[in-house]
């Protein structure tokens, strides 16, 4: 199999594990306040980076000259986590998720600029496909207030920048090593809201789902730090719009949420501008 669609599938898995923290976090969000959550997710995967990196002898801060992008991945990843955690809580959830969404657009242009990516017709098309599946599915009404709405732009904007950092680090620095700086930074952040504000779960049903939070956000972040390590930015980011999709099975076999027409619709869209660069990265290959 080659690098390429090895990166695909893990991208694909990523956004499945994602759809299925979300799940974790809607069922424990009536007791468990969102920033613990935050911190006991990357707690999670604090200590499993750590473990990894012992266990396999890698280097636990990564290479000096790398320190400054390593701190701004993990610096545009967290601000991208506050930026959401705010717009989903002050605007529209259709809203946020069309928006959230743009960071596929936002990675290939860093893709090309940074990277000197070559960027596609057809893979335009297909980002333009997809995401107008996402908008379908979503049915955005943009009447959220403006504050909420450029948090929204922010987070897509802080995510990209983030994701376009963790293409640069493919071969230059282990993969666990930036989970492990992403993770410390992030639960150092984290401390001063939860300090007086922690909440010890009241059963042992939410204890299990606030804990599988911690456990799907560590194989999920993963899975996508791996992602982008195995192919260019360009090229695979498209792929994270399969999430739509999960939480769309997710949420109705889980939670009982209903499906439109329009969701089903939406995620033929997404569908399509997937295939479309995969299949048109497979014709390349093989002319």
């Amino acid at each position: 199999m080659s690098q390429k669609k090895i990166g695909i599938l893990i991208m694909i898995l990523s956004a499945f594990i994602f759809a299925l923290m979300q799940v974790f976090v809607k069922l424990t969000s009536n007791e468990i306040p969102l920033m613990e959550q935050v911190f006991i997710r990357n707690t999670v995967s604090f200590f499993v980076a750590l473990f990894t990196c012992i266990k396999a002898k890698q280097s636990i801060i990564g290479p000096k000259k790398y320190q400054p992008l390593l701190f701004a991945r993990s610096f545009f990843g967290y601000l991208g986590v506050i930026t959401l955690f705010y717009a989903s809580s002050n605007a529209f959830q259709s809203d946020v998720t069309v928006i959230n969404k743009t960071s596929p657009f936002i990675i290939t242009v860093l893709a090309m600029i940074f990277f000197k990516e070559k960027v596609t017709k057809v893979q335009i098309l297909a980002l333009i496909t997809a995401f107008l599946g996402v908008v379908i599915s979503a049915g955005p009404k943009f009447s959220s207030t403006g504050f909420a709405i450029s948090m929204a732009i922010l987070s897509a904007v802080f995510s990209a920048l983030a994701y376009t950092c963790l293409s640069y680090f493919r071969g230059k620095v282990d993969g666990m090593t930036v989970i492990l700086h992403f993770s410390a930074f992030s639960i150092i952040c984290s401390i001063p809201f939860i300090i007086n504000n922690f909440v010890i779960p009241s059963s042992p049903k939410i204890f299990i789902y606030t804990l599988l939070i911690g456990v799907c956000g560590s194989l999920g972040q993963i899975c996508i730090t791996y992602a982008y390590r195995f192919a260019p930015a360009g090229e695979i980011s498209i792929y994270n719009y399969t999430g739509i999709i999960f939480s769309m099975l997710l949420g109705y076999t889980v939670l009982g949420e209903s499906l439109s027409s329009t969701t089903l619709i939406g995620s033929v869209f997404v569908i399509i501008g997937s295939l479309m660069v995969y299949f048109n990265k497979n014709k390349k290959n093989q002319a």
